[in-house]
C-alpha cells in the first residue's frame, strides 16, 4: 500500500506525508478523532468560517516541520534521520489530547487535567502499540532531549504549532491581521550552540509574527462573544455533572456518560479513561445539548438552548475589575424574575478576566543572530518600540448576564 500520500491543504497546497510511520499514526483512530474536534472551540459562533479541525492543524504543522528540517540541514545543522522522524511524530501528536471544543472540558467535567497531559498519555499508549518507535518523540515533546533546538521547534515562542495556527486561524476566520509569513520565518531559522535563532534578515518577520499573535488574541481567541459562548459551554457541562451527581437521569452518549459518572483527575486517568476519552468529541456534546434544551431543569435547558440557537448572554469587557454590587444586582433580578435560587442564577451571571501577553521575556525567548555573531533577544534587537510593550501582560475584566429581553421559562 502506498503510504506516502499527498494531501491538498487550502493554505500550503500539496502536503506530502514524509514516511510510513506518520501515515500509520494519521490512520490511527486516536488521530482520526481530531477530525471531530474543532480547532477554535466556539469561535464559529462569531466567525462562521471557523469550522476547521485539530486534524487540519496537526497535518499543517508536520508540513512546516519538514520545511524546517530542510532549511536547517541546508545551513549545515546535523539532524539525524531518527531525530527528523521524532520531530514529525511529536508535532503531529502535540494536540492529540484536546477534548471536545478544545478547552471547555479541562474546566468542567475533568478536574484540571490539561490537554498536554492527555497528549502525553496518548503518545505513551501509541508508543507501546508501535513498539517503542515514539520514545525519542516523547523525550522531545517533554523538553528533555539534550539538543534543545529540537524541543524549541515543538514548544517555544516561535514553534511550528504557532506558525501554523496563526496562519490557519486567520485564513478560516477571515481576520487578515493574523496572516503571518511562516515560510519566510522558517527560511530565516538557524541553530547556534544547540539553540534556535533567527537570522538578522528575519527580524521584521518576527516582529510581524508577535504583533499578529497579539491581534489574533484580542480579535479572535479572546473575542467577547466567543468568550461568552465558551463560558456557557463550561457551565452546561458543570450543570450536567451536578444534576447527574444528584441522581438525575440525563441523556448522554456512552463516552460522555462515563465522564459524568466518574470524578476524573490526573491521578486516576488510566488506560480505561484514555480509551473512553478517545471516543469523545464535539458531536457528543452537541447531541447532548440538543436533548438538554428540553430538560426540566431550568439552568440546563436554558444554557443548552442559548448555545444551540446562539442566543448568548450579554458580555461587557472593561479595563477595571467588575464591582461585586454589579454582579449582585443582576443575580437578584434573575432570582426575583424567575423564582430561581441564587446558586442557579450564578450560572447566568458571572465575572472573570482575560489576559493577553504576545511575547514572554525570559521564557524560551526568540533570539536574533546578527552577522557579527552576536545574539540578542528580539525585544532588544527590534527598533519597534511596541515590542517591549507587547511583552507586558494586559488584563481585562468581563461580566456576563442575560439580555434584557431573555424570556427564560421555568
Amino acid at each position: 500500500m502506498n503510504k506516502l500520500k499527498i494531501l491538498n491543504d487550502p493554505i500550503y497546497g500539496f502536503i506530502t506525508i514524509p514516511n510510513s510511520l506518520i501515515f500509520d499514526l494519521i490512520q490511527h483512530k486516536y488521530f482520526q478523532r481530531l477530525r471531530r474536534i474543532t480547532q477554535m472551540g466556539m469561535s464559529y459562533l462569531v466567525y462562521p468560517g471557523a469550522h476547521h479541525t485539530r486534524f487540519h492543524h496537526a497535518i499543517g504543522c508536520v508540513h512546516l516541520m519538514q520545511q524546517v528540517v530542510n532549511v536547517l540541514r541546508f545551513k549545515g545543522v546535523t539532524i539525524s534521520e531518527e531525530e527528523e522522524n521524532a520531530l514529525y511524530v511529536a508535532i503531529l501528536l502535540h494536540d492529540i489530547g484536546h477534548g471536545p471544543f478544545s478547552h471547555a472540558m479541562e474546566h468542567s467535567i475533568v478536574n484540571n487535567v490539561s490537554h498536554e497531559e492527555i497528549s502525553l498519555f496518548f503518545m505513551e499508549r501509541l508508543n507501546k502499540e508501535f513498539n517503542g518507535t515514539l520514545t525519542l518523540s516523547i523525550k522531545i515533546f517533554k523538553g528533555e532531549y539534550h539538543r534543545n533546538f529540537l524541543c524549541q521547534l515543538i514548544s517555544g515562542q516561535l514553534d511550528m504549532d504557532r506558525a501554523d495556527y496563526l496562519k490557519r486561524d486567520s485564513f478560516y476566520t477571515g481576520v487578515a491581521e493574523g496572516n503571518i509569513n511562516s515560510e519566510r520565518l522558517i527560511t530565516m531559522l538557524n541553530v547556534i550552540d544547540g539553540e534556535l535563532v533567527v537570522e538578522e534578515k528575519g527580524i521584521y518577520s518576527v516582529e510581524k509574527f508577535i504583533v499578529a499573535r497579539r491581534l489574533m488574541y484580542w480579535q479572535v481567541y479572546l473575542h467577547k462573544t466567543g468568550l461568552a459562548a465558551e463560558q456557557l459551554l463550561i457551565r452546561v457541562l458543570k450543570r450536567a455533572k451536578e444534576l447527574h451527581d444528584m441522581g438525575r437521569k440525563l441523556y448522554a452518549s456512552e463516552p460522555l456518560m462515563y465522564f459524568l459518572d466518574n470524578k476524573i483527575s490526573i491521578d486516576n486517568f488510566g488506560d480505561k479513561t484514555l480509551e473512553v476519552f478517545s471516543r469523545l468529541d464535539d458531536y457528543d456534546i452537541i447531541s447532548a445539548m440538543k436533548h438538554w434544551q428540553k430538560d426540566e431543569d431550568f439552568v440546563l435547558s436554558n444554557l443548552s438552548e442559548m448555545i444551540i440557537n446562539r442566543n448568548l448572554l450579554s458580555i461587557k469587557v472593561k479595563k477595571k475589575k467588575i464591582k461585586p454590587e454589579n454582579l449582585k444586582r443582576h443575580i437578584e433580578n434573575l432570582v426575583e424574575e424567575y423564582g430561581i435560587t441564587e446558586e442557579e442564577a450564578k450560572y447566568f451571571v458571572f465575572k472573570g478576566s482575560i489576559s493577553n501577553q504576545a511575547y514572554q521575556l525570559n521564557h524560551k525567548q526568540i533570539n536574533i543572530l546578527y552577522k557579527s555573531g552576536k545574539i540578542v533577544d528580539i525585544v532588544k534587537a527590534s527598533d519597534q518600540l511596541n515590542l517591549k510593550a507587547l511583552s507586558k501582560p494586559v488584563t481585562k475584566y468581563y461580566i456576563c448576564f442575560p439580555k434584557e429581553n431573555l424570556r427564560l421559562s421555568h
